[in-house]
């Protein structure tokens, strides 16, 4: 019956369109949409619609980073891929030199998405569990140490920030890292809206110890901090107080070298420098898509100011922003970086086919969000699950890929592994050019083969 409705109504419009000028044709709706794009109409329909700012969760759809355009290079005769790729070592470490340091079993962790201000304790918790399952790190983001994060966490890393939740010796004492939280992609230097009382409910009150009635605000500084060298002596002062390691997260801006000088007067063990494409639940479009670095740009510019002022030793280095595959992963590590941070694509992981019980009355991200009108639908166990069988299978892909550049550990992946198809992104980030012959790097090529040669074992060479 609906279908014999529907049939005149569909002729009556290809009609309309086939025949009427552009004025009271159907049809202009898919040239304004090629003008404006969809997305432009929905969001200007939503502002139109709120009158005030949006908030759109899980990051910008605008990726700039150029990783396609890089590829990684192996090596079959002149030096041979090692022969096991299940041996290739997958280990890192964050702040080795730490009277505790951070050993992970692979280095892909968990960013920070906080419990109340991000996820539901539900989710927070499957991210933990998870993580743990695939012995690397989960994080607390801007929010405070609950004991369900812990109890399921192998290693938890703790965002000390500027809303002030996680912070004196009860709760720093408990993590095994510290992450001194200054700045994120999504939100630059900007910062959250007050989150009003209404909203927050009594378990996440108590994590945030706040009173009945009182609402939370992070700052824009970290209060009482009026220059940069209280900064310096607060890193310093959280260095001097806990053995674990302390590192200092910031934005990924063209003021990069002049945030890492600050950051190179402190006695800080790692830096995570968080490009554009980062995500959160409440940033709103105009700083995700328009404000920031790129990722691969922050990366690269990072890793180069630290070499040049013979900084890399002292410092791990942790990329975030919108890397989601294997390949990601691998460029950003031989492009300098000890390990990455994900968020969106290890939500959507969890998630898994659980997704199927908000589609399509609601996005998934009503079941994940503190917010979310259906946070109970997830099941912990199962989301933990998914999210530790994502992340070996993106490890044991990074260990065959590695393999095939004749490397024996994640951690020995450089520049020198990569390749690019556009001269100009080579130029910038130092690595190979596919364009130009290699003849010209012929004698430097055989001789890295001697090396690898002598730095074999006979059995090796037999491979």
């Amino acid at each position: 019956m609906m279908m014999k409705m529907m049939d005149p109504m569909a002729d009556e419009a290809m009609a309309k369109m086939l025949t009427e000028d552009y004025p009271d044709n159907p049809f202009l709706m898919v040239t304004v949409a090629e003008k404006l794009s969809p997305r432009a109409i929905m969001e200007a329909a939503m502002r139109a619609e709120l009158g005030k700012e949006l908030t759109r969760p899980l990051g910008s759809p605008i990726v700039l980073s150029p990783w396609e355009k890089i590829l990684l290079n192996p090596k079959q005769l002149f030096q041979l891929p090692y022969p096991d790729y299940t041996q290739v070592d997958t280990k890192t470490v964050i702040g080795p030199t730490a009277k505790r340091p951070l050993q992970l079993d692979i280095p892909i962790m968990i960013t920070g998405m906080s419990y109340g201000g991000s996820l539901s304790l539900l989710m927070k918790m499957a991210l933990a569990k998870g993580a743990a399952m695939a012995g690397t790190s989960t994080n607390t983001g801007e929010s405070a140490v609950t004991n369900e994060e812990r109890d399921a966490a192998k290693y938890l890393i703790g965002q000390y920030h500027r809303g002030g939740q996680l912070s004196g010796q009860e709760q720093l004492s408990r993590l095994d890292a510290i992450e001194i939280q200054l700045g994120q992609g999504a939100w630059g230097g900007a910062v959250d809206e007050p989150m009003p009382a209404n909203k927050i409910g009594r378990h996440l009150r108590q994590a945030w110890h706040l009173e009945e009635g009182q609402g939370n605000t992070v700052y824009a500084r970290m209060p009482g901090k009026q220059t940069p060298q209280d900064y310096i002596n607060m890193v310093n002062n959280m260095k001097a107080q806990y053995d674990v390691p302390v590192g200092v997260k910031i934005a990924g801006t063209d003021y990069i070298e002049y945030e890492l000088a600050v950051i190179a007067q402190t006695q800080a063990d790692y830096i995570v420098v968080d490009g554009s494409e980062g995500g959160t639940a409440s940033s709103n479009p105009t700083l995700q898509d328009n404000v920031g670095l790129p990722t691969f740009h922050t990366l690269v510019r990072t890793i180069d100011w630290l070499k040049e002022n013979n900084l890399r030793d002292r410092f791990s280095v942790i990329i975030a922003g919108g890397l989601t595959t294997p390949g990601h992963f691998l460029k950003a590590l031989a492009l300098g970086a000890d390990a990455v941070y994900i968020g969106t694509i290890a939500l959507m992981a969890a998630m898994q086919t659980q997704v199927a019980k908000t589609l399509p009355q609601a996005p998934p991200s009503q079941m994940a969000l503190y917010t979310g009108k259906m946070t109970d639908k997830l099941d912990v166990d199962k989301a933990a699950r998914h999210l530790a069988n994502f992340l070996t299978s993106c490890t044991v892909e990074m260990q065959l890929a590695t393999q095939a550049v004749g490397k024996q550990a994640l951690k020995d992946l450089e520049r020198g592994d990569l390749v690019s198809i556009d001269r100009d992104l080579s130029e910038f980030a130092n690595i190979r050019y596919a364009g130009s012959h290699r003849q010209s790097q012929g004698d430097a090529i055989r001789q890295e083969s001697r090396d690898q040669s002598r730095n074999q074992s006979p059995e090796m060479q037999l491979h």
